[in-house]
């Protein structure tokens, strides 16, 4: 049975950096809206902030493009986005039904370590009241919610 790991975490708490440090995660589909929103900004020669609102839609439509591809050939996935709420996780879970899925959960750094992370990342301007309502209404993943396994990110 293939293997979806949905990343759990706020912006900036660590995600793409722990899948690049996976020697295991380079034979997995990277799913990920940012990924394609970032092509896009350096096809056009804008920023990922100048394009986000206008392109977020095509980017979805991509990714889920990207997923249906993937499933038809059974191969292992990370999917790479915040994935904070129940709801969030339960739209991957309904496009993944024969999947075994596992969360992967990153801790929610201080919000000194979360500035000086965003700050850090130029031409991605993420406003700090998106970031605090993740961490407000952030839902910590369940094996009752479907996931086989959960693994804390170190």
């Amino acid at each position: 049975m293939p293997k979806c790991y949905q990343l759990v975490g706020v912006p900036a708490s660590g995600k793409s950096t722990w899948i690049s440090n996976q020697d295991w995660a380079f034979t997995c589909a990277h799913i990920s809206t940012d990924k394609w929103v970032d092509i896009y900004a350096r096809e056009v020669g804008r920023t990922y902030s100048e394009v986000f609102s206008d392109f977020m839609p095509t980017a979805v439509d991509l990714m889920a493009k990207e997923v249906v591809l993937y499933r038809g050939m059974n191969k292992d996935i990370i999917w790479d986005q915040t994935s904070t709420t129940v709801a969030s996780r339960r739209k991957k879970f309904n496009m993944l039904p024969d999947y075994e899925h596992i969360a992967v959960v990153f801790k929610t750094p201080s919000d000194e370590e979360l500035m000086k992370r965003l700050s850090g990342r130029p031409g991605k301007e993420i406003p700090w009241k998106v970031i605090a309502n993740m961490i407000e209404n952030f839902e910590m993943p369940t094996l009752e919610e479907g996931f086989s396994e959960i693994w804390q990110a170190v």
